[in-house]
């Protein structure tokens, strides 16, 4: 799972890291190349997304919460080249406008008030959880966007934790569900069957491994 979901996750947001180069990361703290040039952000950015994981699976039965977001965020982006950049804080929201694929998103200014009503809304709401409820909030996070840079996965990781945290099977969306996830998130607002049966697939194939592992679900 931790090379699956950081494999993916990181791929499908431009990562140039092989399935094979963040195996080798993971299981030996070690990187093999064919001797071309490695990007370093990509390696720490790999290195840290496993740590996210960790952090995520012990805050699994919590309450999702404020810190919890910044700090998957700062395990994130922590020693890359852009958290030493000015107007870059890792852990912290964006400074500067930015886009979701072309969307406006929040203004810098309206963030922090955003991501604190999107919270009190999903945390107050009352009964089960069901996956329509973990998809509705990923897609204003994501319309939110509070990160200058890393929202898909920071987003992505809370959904996988919030997931375990109402006993739904979670999910890994790959590079071959990429632009069914995408142009269901663009959608949702109208069209909600897109983005869930995206989910749905992709549960399906996270219950192969939990097959394997003989792990009930």
């Amino acid at each position: 799972m931790q090379i699956e979901l950081t494999y993916s996750s990181n791929h499908i947001e431009g990562g140039s890291l092989s399935h094979e180069q963040t195996r080798y990361i993971f299981e030996t703290n070690t990187l093999e190349t064919d001797g071309g040039p490695v990007r370093a952000d990509d390696v720490i950015e790999t290195a840290n997304h496993f740590r996210c994981i960790d952090a995520v699976i012990e805050q699994a039965r919590r309450p999702l919460s404020e810190a919890l977001i910044k700090r998957l965020h700062l395990i994130l982006k922590s020693g890359t080249s852009e958290s030493r950049r000015g107007l870059f804080a890792a852990g912290e929201y964006k400074k500067l406008p930015n886009d979701a694929g072309g969307v406006e998103t929040a203004p810098p200014e309206e963030t922090a008030e955003r991501v604190k009503r999107l919270l009190a809304g999903y945390e107050g709401a009352r009964g089960a959880k069901t996956l329509d409820c973990l998809l509705d909030f990923h897609y204003r996070f994501e319309r939110i966007h509070p990160f200058q840079d890393g929202n898909g996965r920071v987003g992505r990781l809370i959904l996988f934790k919030e997931c375990l945290r109402h006993g739904a099977v979670p999910f890994i969306i790959d590079d071959g569900l990429r632009m069914y996830y995408y142009r269901g998130l663009s959608k949702w607002e109208h069209e909600r069957g897109r983005l869930r049966d995206t989910c749905l697939t992709a549960q399906d194939r996270f219950k192969t491994y939990l097959d394997y592992f003989r792990i009930p679900y």
